[in-house]
């Protein structure tokens, strides 16, 4: 979707599409759940954000060249990695702060049009797959998801068009259409911003005042709501919330483990810490974890606690 996008805009579609693939690096197992127990079991060692740990990700931990640590990307790939949903001000973390002294990463400044891109097709991307997941796994019916903002008027249509279908078909050509409504707003939007502000550069791009590539003003209000509708049907539903406290004890206690028995950790990673407990361990133990994926993050938990 990126891509696409992208090229409707005849910007360079490789790096919308690698900003796209990398944004959500970064994150821990078990989504938001993990972090947020993440963040909060190591508040004593400046906590846990995703975003700044992608950048940690990819110029630092990654260990592929001889030369040097992280990846041989472009200050434009980073940049759009940290920056895709706008310019940072206020408290900045410490990963990407230090990192920015080092080589300025323009915070205080909007990114390019690629990473601008690359947040909005995320945003179409996700609400999509969930409404997919929410009504595959149950969580909300069809009939609900007609008394939706945005998405119900595209199912009441589907209905009105073919009538009953099975749900597989429903649910395809409901995100078809919406996918479609969704993307062509932003292509209108974005040209129109385009036109009236000119940039001659990628440079003004980012200097300018506010964003360039964006949903119309009704069309964000209705993504908006469509959110909460999910908040409120999907993401905060007992089937899903159960889980997810789970989750956080699950990454709190292989923390706790850890941080308390680093010999437990696998050798190379064993090496890199100090002693039992001290803040050099604890930060080599919440990269270790925040790399885990989810099955790998339960297999560990049971091996080490036995439970």
């Amino acid at each position: 979707m990126a891509r696409s996008l992208a090229r409707s805009f005849a910007v360079d579609e490789d790096l919308a599409e690698t900003v796209a693939l990398a944004h959500d690096l970064g994150h821990t197992p078990f989504g938001h759940s993990g972090e947020e127990a993440l963040n909060a079991a190591t508040k004593d060692i400046g906590g846990f954000d995703h975003n700044a740990h992608a950048l940690r990700l990819v110029t630092k931990l990654e260990h592929r060249y001889a030369d040097f640590d992280g990846l041989n990307l472009t200050w434009e790939t980073l940049e759009g990695l940290i920056k895709h949903n706008g310019p940072i001000s206020g408290t900045v973390p410490a990963p990407i702060a230090g990192f920015d002294q080092r080589w300025s990463l323009d915070l205080q400044n909007w990114p390019g049009l690629e990473a601008q891109i690359a947040a909005l097709a995320d945003d179409i991307a996700y609400v999509n797959h969930d409404i997919d997941d929410g009504l595959r796994a149950g969580l909300f019916e069809v009939n609900d998801l007609i008394q939706a903002p945005l998405a119900g008027a595209h199912a009441e249509a589907v209905k009105a068009r073919y009538g009953e279908l099975e749900l597989s078909r429903f649910i395809g050509e409901l995100i078809r259409t919406l996918m479609s409504a969704l993307t062509d707003d932003v292509r209108a939007e974005t040209g129109k911003r385009l036109r009236k502000a000119g940039p001659g550069s990628a440079a003004e791009v980012r200097r300018h005042s506010g964003a360039l590539a964006a949903f119309s003003g009704p069309m964000l209000g209705e993504v908006q709501a469509l959110k909460q509708f999910l908040y409120e049907r999907m993401y905060r539903h007992p089937r899903v919330m159960g889980p997810m406290e789970e989750a956080k004890k699950v990454v709190t206690g292989l923390f706790e483990a850890l941080a308390a028995k680093p010999e437990l950790l696998p050798p190379d990673w064993q090496a890199q810490c100090g002693e039992s407990g001290d803040s050099s361990t604890r930060r080599v133990v919440r990269d270790y974890i925040a790399g885990m994926t989810d099955n790998y993050a339960l297999a560990e938990f049971k091996r080490i606690l036995n439970r």
